[in-house]
């Protein structure tokens, strides 16, 4: 399937404009330039990329301090790197006159040999993704992992085989600018409000979300949740077989996770994938992720036994749930990739009563009011950070404690005076983290040093 689209795409000779200096930006300006194209890369920032070398002696202009409208309106092809919104006004007076706009993942899908397997949702993307790759390791395929999750795919491209799979992680930003884009097994893990700082409406995040299963036909099949009506209804047009996966809805036909087992539910009976004591990863929503990566991997034709050697060597992903230390009795936990409010509720609800949480970071929609119930039964602690902290402190004061710090340090160090030996303080932010660092990996970073300084 791929290996057909990639011979059949060109861009040779064609003057083509990437939008953004990150990592997906510079990958797709150079795959550009090897496959032929004139290609000039536009960035808002005057800050020179630090593959400026290359790029330059593969023949790239770079235009940096602002967007020229005359480069945009000059193109044949315009790529975006996924921080860069479509409604930037020179990307929508492109689009008006009829110049192709598409995301980095849409660029190189086209030129990909190898099958997609490609993973979406609001929250657990890159667990499942890399869970996903290694189930497939185990079983002796050859997966690429890449996408969101850190590697850009069109990094990726001039090693792509025949035989390869490349496990991606989908973000709304990538997914929304598709046309072509089609994996071989397309996964929704979950759906709730996020990113509202960049789409207009939860309509339209689900939109994005949902053009994961635009191209896929019967030859190709979608993961579902189906705890999640909001998936169960996305996926409802999609044309690819439907393979759902529960810890909670009862399943006559998917992977469901019972007292004791993963397994795959069918006509022809049970099929035992992976023992729940395999697994190593805490809560209840990595849980689901797992359930989700063995539906993947039964889709795929991996073996029961390939599956349960990758998920009991697996012990989670920085940032996510990791424990950091114990000091005075306390464990410290960074979940700074909870970046969104349904993940946040989902880690505070991993831990008991005497839980400090550090909150805060830049709004990205959503209503803080709904962690307060989780907050309340635990009689948790708040420490806010960042340019949400107002709106947090009104949406639950008077019912939880909040304190305020202006660094990470004091966050740290405020939330360890508020909790006993015994607690949890927790780093489960529910924002974005560019107000005070570059991501959220460097949010995470900064906990960490924090709780190491801790005497």
């Amino acid at each position: 399937m791929n290996g057909d689209r990639a011979r059949g795409y060109s861009v040779t000779g064609a003057e083509a404009v990437v939008v953004g200096a990150g990592r997906s930006g510079v990958a797709a300006a150079g795959l550009l330039a090897r496959r032929g194209a004139r290609v000039t890369l536009s960035e808002r920032l005057a800050d020179t990329p630090e593959a400026a070398t290359e790029l330059l002696a593969a023949g790239v202009t770079l235009e940096l301090g602002g967007h020229r409208p005359e480069t945009f309106a000059a193109a044949d092809l315009i790529v975006l790197s996924p921080g860069v919104s479509p409604r930037l006004p020179e990307v929508a007076a492109a689009r008006a006159r009829g110049i192709p706009v598409m995301s980095e993942l849409e660029l190189a899908a086209r030129w990909l040999r190898g099958r997609i397997v490609a993973v979406t949702g609001t929250k657990g993307k890159s667990t499942t993704v890399v869970l996903t790759g290694r189930m497939l390791d185990a079983d002796g395929r050859r997966a690429v992992v890449g996408g969101n999750i850190g590697v850009a795919l069109s990094s990726q491209v001039e090693a792509s085989t025949p035989d390869a799979v490349h496990v991606v992680e989908a973000s709304s930003f990538q997914l929304e600018l598709t046309d072509t884009f089609r994996p071989w097994i397309a996964v929704c893990l979950n759906l709730s409000p996020d990113h509202l700082d960049r789409h207009a409406s939860f309509a339209e995040y689900a939109e994005a979300k949902g053009r994961i299963f635009a191209n896929q036909t019967s030859d190709d099949a979608m993961v579902i949740n189906a705890d999640d009506p909001a998936v169960l209804e996305l996926a409802r047009k999609g044309q690819a077989r439907a393979l759902r996966f529960a810890i909670d809805a009862p399943l006559a036909d998917g992977v469901q996770v019972t007292d004791e087992w993963i397994t795959r539910r069918s006509v022809a009976g049970e099929e035992r994938l992976i023992p729940r004591t395999a697994i190593r990863v805490p809560g209840r929503h990595l849980l689901s992720d797992v359930a989700a990566a063995a539906a993947v991997g039964s889709a795929a034709g991996v073996a029961a036994e390939a599956m349960t050697r990758a998920v009991e060597s697996f012990t989670g992903l920085p940032h996510t749930l990791e424990f950091v230390r114990e000091v005075n009795g306390v464990r410290y936990v960074n979940d700074s990739k909870a970046t969104n409010l349904v993940a946040a509720r989902a880690a505070i609800e991993c831990f008991g009563p005497g839980l400090t949480v550090i909150l805060g970071g830049r709004f990205k929609g959503g209503r803080f009011e709904d962690l307060r119930s989780a907050l309340v039964d635990r009689g948790a602690t708040v420490v806010v950070i960042g340019e949400a902290r107002d709106r947090i402190r009104a949406a639950l004061d008077p019912d939880v404690t909040v304190r305020e710090a202006d660094t990470m340090a004091e966050a740290v160090g405020a939330a360890s005076a508020e909790t006993r030996p015994g607690g949890t303080v927790l780093l489960a932010p529910a924002c974005a983290s560019l107000d005070m660092f570059v991501n959220y990996a460097a949010r995470g970073a900064a906990f960490r040093e924090a709780v190491q300084a801790l005497e």
